[in-house]
């Protein structure tokens, strides 16, 4: 069976030890949240995690979310699961106090959304999204917008969507038909039809608000020309209360491949009464604030599922006996040894967890730089952490997800034929992991978002903001004789990833073609390295630490930073072949020869 422990010391470690958090005490509003703190808010959301959310994670999934007659009902355990969540106040543990919030840094919220996405990544769609729209209105709200509505979210009893797709465009949003239309009263009419809604309808809320994007009669073509407008199911009453219902009804849900207690709809809009959010025109500025939380967020996602799978094939690779070790008998006295000791398992293994700690060291990087360019007193010290944070958001997205993805295919090969039967929980973790490849922009995406705008933005001040450290890095630790290996291993990805951006970046002014066929090599190859980053890192930290290691948890942190370095980390070799060669046997290509005829 599936199990789920919340791995709260590593959390601690890249909290407390790699990043030193308590550098956020010393910033604006973040001065109660001490190690004390931080502690007991990561135990009680672990609790949390492990005892109310995972045990309905298979069950949820099974039983799904049902439609009937414009009404969507979570499965059985959902409402009262949500009752507690807002009753613990986690639906405000990152939101700001002015609003009922308790304020928390980011990187701490962080960590709890990860639990969160392990023990049961559909139940986290729901604060999930809310989040989203809390970021959206903190930002391009009016003040009385954020008076009504923010206080509603971060007490948990309304909840938020962000409603951008349409049956005819997905990623090109400047395809969108939905209209707004200007009244009197300096609302708006709102019609159209959107798809797959995430969190679109459900029970657990007396109120969903939808973000929504549309376009007013004096709008130009193309996304130059969205609004972003505020539309909530049920009208607010002059005191904040729910009122009438608005033009706003679920459609349909969609039956879908995963995270299927999850509610996914199709939701249309009929008249519906509306508010302009920030300018006009000026939507997707605001939708992108929504949007860049919700890609951190998603590669959250994959991360959490990377963990849950991660645990449940090393349970059963401890337990599950199965032929012999190739040198012989490991245990003798039993019929077979445990899948552990064979080298293939061991690989496998090794693979989930290497990506899992590295990725999660690396998204505790981001967070932790996020809060540093909202708070930081100094405004150059909050532009350089908003580069990393800009830079970064695109490579936490796709490599957490498709590593994610990868992560819970490698647990269920663990398992075996076990690992396709439903009981035993990873082939749920398959299924729910591959929706992350796809929504919140695909990785395919996020690529083109990297080559196109990241890379070469502001002159390239955005790649600096990762280069220099880790060039400072190498430099600083290129002497020590127990680094060698782990700083020339780095060096040479480095090394790598210098040539390729170089390549690309020459080939790309020409020809667009060329930067956007060597887009995804080139971002998978930035993720190894900034990986491979946080691993030398974590090991410098491991080796100064084993002289008091006695649970071996530092060792542990030496062996798999070492399985990184020699057999993952090689892997940008193959990704720099592949960019150096160019992009012309993917774009000369006749379309013609992708037919293919009947035989």
């Amino acid at each position: 069976m599936a199990t789920y422990k919340a791995p709260l010391r590593d959390m601690r470690f890249v909290y407390q030890e790699l990043f030193n958090g308590d550098d956020l005490k010393r910033l604006p509003g973040y001065e109660d949240f001490s190690a004390d703190v931080v502690e007991a808010v990561l135990k009680e959301a672990g609790k949390l995690a492990e005892e109310v959310l995972f045990p309905l994670n298979s069950s949820g999934d099974i039983e799904g979310c049902t439609f009937e007659n414009g009404v969507v009902r979570t499965p059985t355990g959902f409402k009262e699961a949500y009752n507690q969540f807002i009753e613990g106040g986690w639906t405000g543990l990152g939101a700001d106090p002015a609003y009922g919030g308790q304020g928390a840094p980011k990187a701490l919220n962080i960590l709890v959304e990860e639990m969160i996405c392990s023990s049961n990544m559909s139940f986290g769609m729901y604060p999930g999204l809310t989040h989203g729209a809390y970021d959206a209105l903190t930002l391009y709200g009016t003040e009385e917008q954020k008076q009504l509505y923010l206080t509603k979210f971060v007490k948990g009893t309304w909840s938020g969507t962000m409603c951008l797709t349409e049956p005819q465009c997905g990623t090109d949003l400047g395809l969108i038909r939905t209209k707004a239309v200007p009244q009197s009263d300096d609302s708006m009419k709102i019609t159209g039809t959107k798809i797959f809604i995430s969190a679109g309808e459900h029970d657990l809320t007396e109120n969903i608000v939808h973000l929504v994007l549309a376009k007013l009669p004096d709008a130009p073509p193309g996304v130059k020309g969205i609004s972003l407008f505020l539309v909530p199911k049920f009208l607010p009453k002059p005191d904040g209360s729910v009122g009438p219902r608005n033009g706003v009804a679920c459609g349909s849900i969609e039956n879908k491949m995963g995270i299927k207690a999850s509610s996914t709809c199709v939701i249309n809009f009929d008249d519906a009464q509306g508010w302009l959010v920030g300018e006009k025109h000026k939507g997707m500025r605001a939708m992108f604030a929504m949007m860049n939380t919700a890609r951190l967020g998603v590669g959250v996602q994959g991360l959490g599922l990377s963990e849950a799978a991660y645990q449940g094939a090393i349970q059963y690779a401890r337990g599950r006996l199965q032929g012999r070790g190739l040198k012989g008998a490991v245990k003798p006295d039993k019929p077979a040894d445990p899948l552990l000791v064979h080298p293939d398992v061991r690989k496998n293994l090794l693979t989930i967890k290497a990506l899992t700690e590295g990725t999660r060291a690396l998204v505790m990087w981001v967070a932790m730089a996020q809060d540093k360019s909202e708070k930081a007193e100094n405004e150059a010290d909050r532009l350089r952490h908003d580069d990393l944070v800009q830079l970064m958001t695109p490579v936490v997205k796709a490599f957490g997800t498709d590593s994610g993805f990868d992560n819970a295919n490698l647990g269920l090969q663990v398992y075996g034929g076990h690992g396709y039967i439903r009981e035993h929980g990873m082939e749920q973790y398959v299924r729910d992991a591959r929706i992350t490849q796809i929504y919140e922009g695909t990785n395919g995406i996020q690529a083109l978002d990297f080559v196109g705008r990241k890379m070469s933005a502001h002159y390239g001040r955005y790649m600096r903001s990762f280069f220099h450290p880790v060039q400072q890095f190498i430099e600083d630790n290129a002497s020590d004789p127990e680094m060698e290996d782990t700083v020339i291993a780095l060096a040479k990805a480095f090394g790598r990833l210098q040539q390729a951006v170089g390549s690309v970046a020459q080939k790309g002014m020409s020809d667009p073609d060329e930067a956007g066929a060597a887009a995804t090599d080139l971002l998978k190859l930035t993720s190894y390295v900034a990986v491979g980053f946080m691993w030398a890192r974590m090991t410098k930290i491991a080796l100064s630490k084993q002289g008091d290691d006695p649970t071996g948890f530092y060792k542990g942190k030496l062996a798999t930073g070492r399985f990184y370095m020699t057999k993952l980390l090689p892997q940008t070799g193959a990704l720099l072949s592949s960019i150096l060669a160019g992009g012309s046997s993917i774009i000369d290509i006749d379309n013609n020869l992708f037919n293919i005829e009947a035989a």
